[in-house]
């Protein structure tokens, strides 16, 4: 089983951890305001038959994302647990070469992530407008991230979905993992139906594959009925052989066990045919981030 996303961190690397607390789109965060290092997230995962994970960058200082790709590097090397990387870089540079260059000597890199999520409630928000992946810079740094072989973690809201589907489509050579099944927060019949609609657009672009990862965000709880209806829905759009699930730890450590949360997926999952269980949690992972 591969866990396609997860975090591991010292707190003295990570601004949001420092200082005051700031608010996060996760709500309190007291327990995990220290450092958690990769052996801890192994102990957290005993028992759930993990046999590698994505690690996905967890918003260090932007200045600081190739020190941040090598803490994860050599922390995975310590533990003897193979772990793919997915960095940050600015892709709204003039030229984004340069940076991802100097990512590229670490063997172990994947992926990159810019987060783009913008919501009307600032609580929500995270880049500086909702349409920045119609941005032509963004889109073209976006596109050169292929040169690399190189996936883009894509983070954004029902309402920014046009634009990035739009984004994949202007970048066909570059495979796009949408983080959290596109961050459902608003579960009125209207923000669901909104939801909809966004994926239905994404999965028609066939470079676009969706994270079952981050469900209890904004519910802030393991809810076992919402992880069925984002898992059926998500895969009846994308099919399972463009699925694949995170844990998001130690974020939904917030709220559950590693176990609990295996449990919740594996019995949404439960009713699909085996070969379509283990896309889900295992193949459709390697193939996205070339794991072996």
């Amino acid at each position: 089983m591969i866990d396609a996303h997860f975090h591991i961190w010292r707190q003295a690397d990570l601004p949001w951890l420092m200082g005051p607390m700031q608010p996060r789109i996760f709500g309190p965060y007291e327990p995990i305001r220290r450092d958690y290092e990769i052996e801890e997230y192994l102990a957290d995962a005993v028992g759930s038959g993990i046999t590698g994970a994505v690690y996905v960058q967890a918003n260090w200082a932007p200045a600081r994302a190739l020190d941040e790709v090598r803490f994860v590097a050599e922390s995975a090397k310590r533990a003897e647990f193979p772990v793919g990387i997915v960095a940050h870089a600015d892709l709204l540079a003039e030229d984004i070469r340069p940076a991802l260059d100097a990512l590229a000597k670490e063997p172990s890199m994947r992926g990159v992530r810019m987060q783009l999520h913008w919501h009307e409630n600032p609580l929500y928000r995270f880049a500086s407008g909702p349409d920045i992946a119609r941005d032509p810079v963004l889109q073209r740094n976006v596109a050169r991230l292929g040169d690399y072989g190189w996936s883009f973690d894509l983070q954004v809201f029902a309402g920014q979905m046009a634009g990035a589907a739009e984004l994949a489509a202007a970048c066909p050579k570059v495979t796009f993992v949408l983080q959290h099944a596109g961050m459902l927060e608003d579960l009125s019949e209207a923000g669901i139906a909104e939801w909809r609609s966004g994926m239905k657009l994404l999965a028609r672009q066939p470079n676009v594959v969706s994270k079952l990862s981050g469900l209890g965000t904004f519910l802030r709880r393991n809810d076992p009925a919402h992880i069925t209806f984002i898992l059926a829905e998500t895969v009846a759009m994308f099919g399972a052989s463009r699925c694949l699930f995170g844990s998001n730890f130690p974020i939904e450590k917030l709220w559950t066990s590693h176990a609990d949360l295996i449990a919740a997926h594996r019995a949404a999952s439960a009713s699909l045919p085996e070969a379509e269980q283990a896309q889900i949690f295992a193949g459709t992972a390697r193939q996205t981030y070339k794991l072996r």
